[in-house]
């Protein structure tokens, strides 16, 4: 595989109860990770990057092992990650350090995972410490950040009269129509059929430039209503597909075989994060075009005058509760996360606090976007899970998008608006059980 899931691998699959094997939440008052011993012995880290695991990974860990003689790590591939791991969890043996699977409810890391410390105490050391905590305790530590946005090809969007990212969603339309009338190019490809680069849909929220819109948005019943968030970009891809801006056959896309369109610039834009700039820009190296066609561009909407970006940590690497050898298995994850430059080798935000942004961010900070982290909710924690559960609204997934893209294109009943209320309904149904 070489989709997004083996960049880092940040995972947008909505949050489930892990089917078997558990026994309910998280202990109440964990307590902090016992990592007391010496830092020796053997270790396994599950990895998704299968592309990694017989090349640069044992590199990285030859260094490890330098540094703590008497140390020896392995990696174990998996292919199906949030799958086969999730399964794994339930049976209680899943390596020494591992990528936490979005299926684990916040409630649930500590029943698999050893306490690293507070939020209070690794915020200063780490971004994104608190993405996978639980009552004040964090749980994974980022591998890498990732800014949310628009991969284009600025060469096709320069022949259609463009070379500033547009402001509004209005200015963006407009522009995906001078594409598709100036240039030979698929103004927009969604990668429908792979359905999770739809998710990037739900990483917007940052456009609000509301940086407590994480303990927020739970509280709103209808956020499919005009001039809201969901409204302003599940209407965004509704509006590109209903005018015909996007692939002529959504059932029939490719996700590798879209990364060379883009490049060569038979396709000029998708919805992505900044990790998958490099990997565009490899594609067009391999199909002889220019990998400085590739660019990274703000979602087109700005309050107060400003784009606004979210970026936000990719997989976390945690520490297995059942491992034999806890010390070594932490000593590795913190030397990975600040050590081994392997933030750096993949063009992601380096998770250690102070560490430079990567060549290709700082070209997006150029465009004048302000990139926020967004806290999560610790008042309302764990409330939007429960609320997409209830309500069947796969909000951080494609089904719905999918749903979305059919009604637009004439291949559901329904128009937007009509979608948008059943949303809402469905939604504020659900919300009024969770938060009440």
């Amino acid at each position: 595989m070489a989709d997004r899931r083996t960049f880092l691998g940040f995972g947008a699959a909505a949050v489930l109860a892990l089917a078997t094997g558990c026994t309910g939440g998280a202990t109440e008052e964990a307590p902090a990770g016992d990592f007391s011993g010496d830092v020796k012995g053997n270790i396994t880290v599950l990895t998704n990057r299968t592309d990694l695991a017989t090349t640069a990974l044992p590199e990285y860990a030859k260094k490890f092992e330098a540094k703590y003689p008497g140390t020896k790590v392995t990696f174990e591939p998996v292919t199906n990650y949030e799958g086969d791991v999730t399964t794994q969890l339930s049976s209680g043996e899943y390596g020494d350090v591992l990528l936490i699977p979005n299926t684990v409810a916040v409630d649930q890391l500590g029943q698999f995972f050893e306490p690293l410390g507070t939020i209070d105490e690794l915020k200063s050391q780490y971004r994104f410490a608190d993405e996978k905590a639980y009552d004040g305790k964090v749980y994974g530590i980022s591998l890498g950040g990732v800014a949310n946005g628009f991969v284009v090809n600025k060469r096709v969007w320069a022949q259609a009269g463009i070379t500033a990212p547009p402001k509004t969603p209005e200015e963006f339309l407009a522009g995906l129509k001078a594409v598709d009338t100036k240039t030979e190019a698929i103004p927009f490809y969604t990668n429908y059929k792979d359905g999770w680069p739809l998710s990037f849909f739900n990483s917007q929220r940052a456009i609000l430039g509301d940086p407590a819109v994480n303990e927020t948005f739970p509280t709103d019943p209808n956020p499919w209503q005009p001039g809201k968030l969901q409204h302003i970009t599940d209407g965004l891809l509704f509006d590109m597909v209903r005018n015909k801006l996007t692939e002529p056959d959504p059932l029939t896309t490719n996700w590798e075989g879209s990364k060379p369109m883009i490049g060569t610039g038979k396709v000029a834009t998708m919805l992505l994060g900044s990790w998958a700039v490099p990997q565009m820009q490899d594609a067009a190296k391999a199909a002889g075009a220019d990998p400085a066609d590739i660019a990274f561009w703000p979602f087109p909407y700005q309050t107060g005058g400003k784009f606004h970006a979210r970026i936000e940590g990719d997989y976390k690497a945690a520490v297995s509760k059942n491992s034999k050898n806890k010390a070594t298995a932490k000593a590795w994850l913190e030397w990975f996360v600040t050590e081994s430059g392997f933030a750096a080798d993949q063009q992601a935000i380096p998770p250690a606090v102070g560490q430079e942004l990567p060549a290709g961010l700082k070209d997006f900070q150029a465009t004048g976007v302000e990139l926020m982290e967004l806290p999560a909710a610790t008042t309302n924690s764990g409330k939007e899970d429960e609320i997409i559960k209830a309500s069947e609204i796969d909000l951080a997934g494609n089904i719905y998008r999918q749903k979305l893209v059919d009604i637009a294109r004439g291949a559901a009943k329904g128009d937007k608006e009509s979608y948008f209320a059943e949303l809402n309904k469905r939604w504020s149904a659900a919300q009024s059980q969770v938060m009440q």
